[in-house]
């Protein structure tokens, strides 16, 4: 299958405008190139791993790519984006230089170009997430490896929202517990709570290529026998009383399924839920008190929020 590449140069301030349009275009996932990163000081608690060449960054401005799908709408999808782009000027948004390009790659090579992006990182007091193609050896005999090829699924597994998700449950699963994991993409939460020696855990998410994703890296921890993943909207279909319900998704979303959280958890059981920009925050936590939990405490990493929250009994 043939891919287009879609690039635009912009600035800081419109990345996640930008970001936002061309995931309603239809792209699965978008490339950030910020030559920030390679400035950025970053905590060195878990000990991460860093390697970036500054020859993949631009010298000024941050560069935006997105796979679009090459079929007979592109060219009227493409103009689209432009347009919508052009129009954030109306709010008064600097685009920079704000120059498109577009080129054609094949499957494979979409697949794996961002692969030099992607080292193992050590991301809590035990787990270390290490893509399949790299060699690592463990620092300590309790340390956790989650070995992840996320594929098509854009799941590397370090982003803040899923660090955060990774060290609460680090810090709330107990052996024998039943978990679901709502939006599992890669599936690298449900991975963890196996690790963590979780008796079931029920992985769900709606799109069936990160379904697909999860599946193959569940094979490569060796966790299958405890991990079931399937296709599926949020917790529909989902009968089994739950010790724990991980959701890392919108907040909007989050919100708009609480209630059907609450109807899972067992009493006493534990809602860890995240994806949550910080403006949102006050308005997850009153929606899931609402449901009947109680936040027990909130993790806040960059301008990103994590919650672990109580069930009532």
């Amino acid at each position: 299958m043939k891919w287009s590449e879609f690039t635009i140069h912009t600035t800081n301030d419109a990345v996640e405008p930008v970001s936002n349009i061309l995931h309603e275009a239809g792209a699965s996932g978008v490339v950030i190139e910020d030559p920030q990163e390679l400035f950025k000081v970053r905590e060195n608690v878990f000990g991460e791993i860093y390697q970036l060449d500054p020859a993949d960054y631009p010298e000024e401005g941050v560069i935006v790519k997105a796979y679009l799908p090459v079929n007979s709408f592109l060219g009227e999808t493409v103009e689209e984006i432009k347009e919508a782009i052009n129009n954030l000027l109306l709010f008064d948004i600097d685009l920079g230089k704000n120059s498109v390009s577009i080129s054609e790659v094949n499957e494979e090579e979409w697949a794996t170009a961002w692969k030099k992006y992607y080292n193992p990182v050590k991301i809590s007091e035990r787990f270390t997430i290490v893509p399949t193609w790299e060699d690592y050896t463990p620092v300590s005999s309790d340390e956790l490896i989650i070995e992840l090829d996320p594929g098509m699924a854009f799941g590397t597994g370090t982003h803040p929202t899923t660090v955060m998700c990774i060290q609460a449950l680090e810090q709330m699963v107990k052996p024998g517990d039943l978990v679901v994991d709502v939006g599992t993409g890669s599936g690298v939460l449900s991975i963890a709570a196996a690790l963590l020696e979780a008796k079931h855990i029920q992985a769900l998410d709606l799109d069936e290529v990160a379904v697909n994703s999860a599946r193959i890296n569940v094979k490569l921890n060796k966790v299958q026998d405890r991990v079931d993943v399937s296709q599926g909207n949020l917790l529909d279909g989902v009968n089994e009383q739950a010790d724990i319900v991980v959701a890392n998704i919108l907040a909007e979303v989050i919100m708009r399924f609480t209630d059907d959280v609450a109807t899972v958890v067992k009493p006493g059981g534990y809602f860890i839920a995240s994806g949550i920009i910080n403006p949102k925050k006050q308005d997850v936590k009153d929606a899931i008190i609402a449901s009947g939990f109680t936040i027990e405490e909130t993790i806040l990493m960059e301008d990103w929020v994590a919650l672990i929250a109580k069930k009532n009994n």
